[in-house]
């Protein structure tokens, strides 16, 4: 569903204008009903409202008595946040989570199947040249024998 970079700029009230591209598919599936939620890894998830609903449900049912599991619940679930889009595309971010992902003008989107990444500008280039370091001996299993 959502897949491609796009860099695009936080407007004066810091909100997010969604590309075309992405718009089209928010509106198909959840009506522009968002979920944005925080991510480990310093950026923010964009779900449209369907596809975020059973995570959620699957993230509740974890045990509180594991703190790993109840942490990442903490985060995934606690700033979790209902937006719409508006009839101009537009998807307010709020200034939680702008804080936590230290996003600030530019904002990068990165298509990721059922969801978009939101990341500060900076912190993707180094994601990318971090991923372009990796070496053929630190593939997880389940790549070995997978081609493009």
């Amino acid at each position: 569903m959502f897949r491609g970079v796009a860099t695009v700029s936080l407007d004066s009230k810091n909100r997010l204008v969604v590309p075309a591209r992405y718009r089209d598919a928010l509106l198909v599936n959840g009506g522009g009903r968002v979920v944005i939620t925080a991510d480990p890894g310093q950026c923010l998830l964009l779900y449209p409202l369907p596809e975020w609903e059973p995570i959620e449900k699957k993230l509740n049912g974890l045990s509180d008595f594991n703190p790993r599991t109840r942490s990442l619940k903490q985060l995934l679930v606690g700033y979790a946040h209902d937006m719409d889009m508006d009839s101009a595309g537009r998807v307010l971010l709020p200034p939680m989570l702008r804080k936590f992902a230290e996003l600030d003008k530019n904002v990068v989107l990165v298509g990721q199947g059922s969801k978009v990444e939101l990341w500060n500008e900076a912190r993707w280039e180094a994601q990318v040249a971090q991923a372009l370091t990796f070496s053929d001996d630190a593939l997880p299993p389940e790549l070995e024998g997978f081609t493009l």
